[in-house]
This record gives structure tokens, C-alpha cells and sequence, in this order.
């Protein structure tokens, strides 16, 4: 993993520099504090205190292997502080720290699924400013690979193009929710990253919705099912695809009912709920178990990313508010989950767990970090 050495301006006590006067000498510190800082989230850390607190219990050995300069006579190599740690996660850039923790390998390979969603960091709203709102890009692998903090004064719809403009998606399916269906992005897709798109139809497209469902289904001869297990339920979803010529949407050349039948575990309570799904893919590109495919892999950022935050670092209570220090957070996060993933972990909450048992040394050895 690459470092992150980060120095601390600071202005000696006695001269006038301000309200943010330090008394340590010009020289400032320097602190491994990225890779630090993503041990100690890997192992459950869930705030600022918490992974200084991990830094002024570590070892020496720990600390040495995270790169942290010797201080003095005595060989003794000093930790940051917990308002070192705060300060640091707050400024630095969202883009440079996700850069810095991105595997080496990252761009080596072409994703070919994607799936994007946001998700609102509830415990970071203030009483002068909104919940950061940050979206999300996962590939076929779960991996988080782009995240984004969407500015308080817009939405998702142009932070979506925004996200995925510098990445290489050429031959991928894209997925996303109903609210990015819309015509820009479906040409952006198309025509600008030469990709694919499975996007969601539902009533916030009223007129498209309505041409969706007046759609000859009776003449649907394949189906295909799909069932599910999980959070309490059994799903099913029954996937019916049509070919169309002339439907007001760019380059549609397809569109698919998804119907799910959803059972309650607990209450044996029965719904269904009825969506549509439309993509440029031809008949022969994608079949129906293809778009079932799409459809339950785009759920998987909802399932194995935003769920798995809030249940293993309670993010949605979480108080981090100011600055970068939502999304840096939850860059933290990912990494952990993308790198277990990486290692063949599929019980995120029992990997986590094992980690916390051995907190200074087996998120190290997760992170191959040995100097």
C-alpha cells in the first residue's frame, strides 16, 4: 500500500500566526497517518478518538512497521495524537486519499458490471448544513472503485456522468436507479464511454413509464426466475423481456418487467412490486437470466457496502461532520471491505471481528504492510 507522509505547518508559540498557534518547532511532524488510519478502521475503529486511541496504545514494533520516524536519544518512535489524526483525516483531498489506497492493480483490469448508488451519512447533518450524500461505484467484484460526495446544491443525476468520466468502462454494463434514468446520461454512456446501461423505470418517468407498461407482455414467451434469501426475506423476482423499436428513450433496444414477490421471515407478509428495466443490449447480448444478472448485482452496493458501513462501523450515527472527514471516512471503510474481499473474506462482520482480536498486527498483515 502506498504511504501517505503528511506534514503539520505549524508556528511556534510566541509568534503571531494567528488563532492556530502550535508550540512545537518549525520543523513540524511527519506522520504515516493514511495507512495507520486504515488498520485501525479494518480492525472496527468507527471514529477520530478511537484510532487515537489504537495509536498511543500500539507497540514500538507496530509503529515502526507503519513507517513512523524515530524521535530523540532514546530510539522511541512517538504517535500522532488523536487531534493530529482529526485534522489530517479533515483536510486531505477525497480524490488523493482514495487514489493513495487504491490497489496497485486497480486499472489493470476492465470492469465489466457497475453498479452506482448514493447513500446520506445521517450523523454528519448540522444545524447549517445538510447530510453528506455520497455516491458510490462498485464493480462485478464488490469492489468499491469511485466514490463521489455530492455538493449540498445538486443532486446525484450530474454527479453520476461526473463519477464515471475518467474511468474505463468501455464494454461495461452500467446499472443504476430510477432517478439516473435520464436521456443525458443514457448518451453519455453510449456515445461517450462506449458502455451499456440497465436502468430503472419507475413512476418519477411518468410518460416512459406508462409506454413501458403499455408494452405487449402476453407476447413475452421467455421468463426467467430468480430467487433470493436475506435480511429476513425470500425474494423472487420473475424477469420478462420484450424487444423494442421505437420507444422515446436513446438507444433502447430492450426492455425487461422485473416483478418481485417478496415474503417477510418473521410476519409472512406477501408483496409485490412491479418495475421495468431498459437497456441498449440487444436480444442476443442479453438474455433474460443476463438482465436478472444486472438487476441483482446492482443491488449488491445497497447489500454489501452501504448495509455492511452502518453494521460494522455505525455510520449512520456516526458525528464526523466537518470537512472531507464524512467521505474520507467512508473511503477508510471501503478500503477495508474491498481489501477483505480481495483476500477471500465473505463474512464481512467475522472478519472485521478477527482483526479486532489481534488489532496491532493482523490489519497490518491484511495490508501487507512489513516497513
Amino acid at each position: 500500500m502506498p504511504v501517505l507522509v503528511l506534514s503539520c505547518s505549524v508556528t511556534p508559540a510566541g509568534d503571531s500566526g494567528g488563532e492556530d498557534v502550535d508550540p512545537r518547532a518549525r520543523r513540524g511532524r511527519r506522520y504515516p497517518l493514511v495507512r495507520a488510519a486504515a488498520c485501525v478502521v479494518a480492525a472496527g475503529a468507527r471514529s477520530y478518538a478511537a484510532i487515537g486511541h489504537w495509536l498511543r496504545r500500539a507497540p514500538q514494533d507496530a509503529l515502526a512497521r507503519l513507517g513512523f520516524p524515530v524521535r530523540g536519544v532514546l530510539g522511541v518512535r512517538p504517535a500522532a495524537s488523536m487531534d493530529t489524526v482529526r485534522r489530517v483525516v479533515e483536510r486531505v483531498h477525497p480524490e488523493g486519499l482514495a487514489g493513495l489506497l487504491r490497489p496497485a492493480n486497480a486499472e489493470q483490469t476492465r470492469p465489466v458490471r457497475l453498479a452506482a448508488d448514493g447513500k446520506s451519512a445521517r450523523g454528519s447533518r448540522t444545524r447549517t448544513r445538510t447530510a453528506a450524500h455520497l455516491l458510490a461505484v462498485i464493480d462485478q467484484d464488490d469492489q468499491v472503485i469511485a466514490q463521489l460526495r455530492i455538493p449540498d446544491k445538486t443532486n446525484e443525476i450530474p454527479c453520476l456522468r461526473e463519477i464515471r468520466a475518467p474511468l474505463d468502462i468501455e464494454g461495461a454494463w452500467v446499472s443504476a436507479d430510477a432517478l439516473h434514468t435520464q436521456t443525458d446520461t443514457a448518451r453519455f454512456l453510449i456515445e461517450d464511454k462506449k458502455a451499456h446501461y440497465l436502468l430503472t423505470v419507475k413512476l418519477n418517468q411518468p410518460t416512459l413509464c406508462d409506454s413501458c407498461r403499455r408494452l405487449p407482455w402476453g407476447k413475452a414467451r421467455t421468463k426467467c426466475y430468480d430467487r433470493t434469501k436475506g435480511h429476513g426475506r425470500k425474494e423472487t423476482r420473475v424477469v420478462q423481456v420484450l424487444t423494442v423499436a421505437h420507444l422515446h428513450f436513446p438507444h433502447a433496444r430492450q426492455v425487461a418487467r422485473v416483478t418481485r414477490h417478496r415474503t417477510d421471515k418473521a410476519t409472512g407478509k406477501c408483496t409485490r412490486e412491479t418495475v421495468y428495466v431498459i437497456t441498449d443490449l440487444a436480444s442476443h447480448q442479453a438474455k433474460p437470466s443476463d438482465i436478472a444478472l444486472g438487476v441483482r448485482s446492482h443491488w449488491h452496493i445497497e447489500n454489501k457496502i452501504h448495509y455492511l458501513r452502518d453494521v460494522l462501523w455505525d455510520e449512520d450515527r456516526s458525528q464526523i461532520h466537518t470537512g472531507h472527514g464524512p467521505e474520507n471516512m467512508a473511503t477508510l471503510r471501503n478500503t477495508a471491505l474491498n481489501r477483505l474481499r480481495t483476500t477471500g473474506a465473505t463474512n464481512m462482520t467475522e472478519a472485521v471481528r478477527d482483526l479486532s482480536y489481534e488489532p496491532f498486527t493482523a490489519p497490518l498483515d491484511l495490508y501487507a504492510i512489513n516497513a
